[in-house]
This record gives structure tokens, C-alpha cells and sequence, in this order.
């Protein structure tokens, strides 16, 4: 039983002191796309500690099982994970775990039909609305060979979203196509582009999914939280390094104008100012010794879960 309670002891610390450090990290907002990487590691650490947990109690409570997992396994390995006699512990833990796993897939399932059903009404929606395109910006789409469709819609707000999916869009209003210039117009493009080119919207359905299924862990709302804000980070710096961060700066800022944003406004809104200060701040990114060291502390966390589950069986064997 030493490998369960490691692993719920690791599940446990890795859900709590590891988010608030993370939360306090400076090096996020300079490194988006690795704080989200850091940000999956964490989340799938945790969820590989559950899992991994949930085997070893289904394997004490269930003999049969039990034998069935260590059928190949050399002599005293099973032994050394300390799961006989444990079924009363085992079955705790597993009804436990077991319960989480399928709030987990169904809150999962739900958000991924419900993401589905919104595509699909927006996609019908922009079918009804949409005018055709003028010759110059059909043009420019074919010289450029994008695989986004580009659609205009007739409005004198200007905005700019993305439809993510196999048939992806990319929306600009013609209230847009009137303040934006060209190179304006072309960051904002670039901008929702990397949004549906790195399937955020994958990553931002998982993370409402499990805050969802788990409105009471920290670690899920956290990650949901995160995401939503790195995100936008990573596809600002994907239009900044193609078109500048002042002309990216500007397009968001003439965005937001009319939305009362870059004054006293809900946290919901505050973040585009943010976003424009920080461009227009220019921060160099992190050296790339700092980086790789990052990384490979990212990647530990779950390499951490598979080595604790494996400790008694390979300790056996020595």
C-alpha cells in the first residue's frame, strides 16, 4: 500500500502548492506557450496519479484482478506493492477514485457536445449572415494559401473571433475592415489564425471540463483560469513576431476602444489592457538554458507518478 498513499500524497501536493506557485511565477507572461506546457504536465501528473492510484486499489480490492496485473510479472514484485489483505482500504479508494474518473469523462463528454452544438449554430449562423467577399481580400486569401476561410460580416462594431473546427473561420466585421489598417487587420488575422492552428479550443474545452467536473479542486479552476489567459498571450506574440508588437498593440487597442475596457472596468475585461501594456513593453524572452530547465521540471511531475507506481516493483527486483 506504500505505492497508493505515495501516489494520493503526490496527487494531493502537486493539486495544491504547485498551482500557487505557479500562479506566482513572473516568467508565465514571458513564456505563454511554456507556461502552458508547464500548465499540462501539472494537470496530467495529477490525473496520472489518480488514475494510477485507482489501478493499485482495484487491485487490492479485486483478488482476481490482482492476478491478472502481476500474471507477468517476476516472483516477490507482487508482494512488494503490500496489496494482500488490504481489499476493505482498496475498495475505499477505489469507489473514491472510480467516482471521480466518471465525473471526469462525463463532465468531458458534455462540454465537448456542447462545444459541438455552439460551433455548429455559430458555422449555420455565419452561413445565414456572411456576404460575399470582395475580389481584393479573396485575392490576398488565395495568394497567401490560407487554410482558414475568411468571413465578413456587416457591422459597424468592430471584431474579430475565430470558428475553430474542419471548417475553420476566420470573422472580421466591416466596422473592423473600416478602423483597422492593412497591417492592423493583418495582426489581428494572425492572431485568431494561431488560436485555431494550436487547437486551442482543445485545450480550453479539457480545462472547463474538469473545473466543471471539480468545481472544488483548486488545481482544475486554476488551469481553466490559466488557459484562458495563455492563450491569448500565445496567439498575440504568433502576430507579433510577424507584424510587430506596436501594430499588434494597436489593433487590440482599437478592438477594445468602444468597449470601455482601458478604463475602470469588471476583471472580466481587464485583461486587454493588460495585454496591449505588455506588448508595448517588449520583454525579451527567457535564455534557452532557462527554458529547457523549465521544461524538463515540467516533464518531471508526471515522470515523478510513473516512477512512484513502479518504486516496490523495481525495488523488488534488486
Amino acid at each position: 500500500m506504500t505505492a497508493l498513499l505515495g501516489l494520493l500524497l503526490l496527487g494531493l501536493l502537486l493539486s495544491t502548492v504547485a498551482p500557487r506557485l505557479l500562479a506566482r511565477a513572473r516568467w508565465v507572461e514571458r513564456e505563454p506557450v511554456l507556461g502552458l506546457l508547464v500548465w499540462q504536465c501539472l494537470v496530467v501528473a495529477v490525473l496520472l496519479c489518480c488514475a494510477l492510484a485507482l489501478l493499485l486499489a482495484t487491485s487490492a480490492a479485486l483478488p482476481g484482478l490482482r492476478v491478472l496485473l502481476f500474471s507477468g510479472a517476476p516472483h516477490g514484485v507482487e508482494a512488494a506493492y503490500g496489496l494482500q489483505g488490504a481489499e476493505g482500504w482498496g475498495r475505499l479508494c477505489a469507489a473514491l477514485l472510480a467516482a471521480g474518473g466518471l465525473q471526469t469523462l462525463f463532465a468531458l463528454t458534455r462540454e465537448v457536445r456542447s462545444a459541438r452544438a455552439l460551433r455548429g449554430h455559430r458555422h449555420a449562423e455565419l452561413a445565414r449572415r456572411a456576404p460575399e467577399l470582395p475580389i481584393s481580400i479573396g485575392a490576398w486569401r488565395s495568394r497567401r494559401q490560407r487554410r482558414e476561410q475568411l468571413v465578413v460580416l456587416e457591422s459597424v462594431s468592430p471584431e474579430a473571433w475565430s470558428l475553430p473546427g474542419h471548417r475553420s473561420r476566420l470573422v472580421v466585421t466591416t466596422g473592423a475592415l473600416q478602423q483597422l489598417t492593412d497591417r492592423e487587420l493583418a495582426a489581428v488575422l494572425s492572431h485568431e489564425r494561431g488560436h485555431v492552428r494550436a487547437r486551442h479550443h482543445w485545450l480550453s474545452q479539457c480545462a472547463q471540463a474538469l473545473a466543471t467536473g471539480f468545481p472544488g479542486v483548486g488545481v482544475f479552476s486554476a488551469f481553466r483560469d490559466q488557459v484562458g489567459e495563455l492563450v491569448e498571450l500565445a496567439a498575440d506574440d504568433r502576430a507579433a513576431r510577424r507584424h510587430g508588437r506596436l501594430t499588434t498593440a494597436l489593433a487590440l487597442a482599437e478592438l477594445n476602444l468602444g468597449r470601455g475596457v482601458f478604463g475602470a472596468c469588471p476583471p472580466g475585461l481587464a485583461q486587454s489592457p493588460r495585454r496591449v501594456d505588455r506588448l508595448l513593453a517588449g520583454r525579451p524572452r527567457l535564455s534557452v538554458t532557462h527554458r529547457l530547465r523549465l521544461t524538463a521540471a515540467a516533464l518531471a511531475a508526471p515522470v515523478a507518478a510513473l516512477l512512484l507506481a513502479a518504486a516496490p516493483g523495481i525495488s523488488a527486483l534488486f
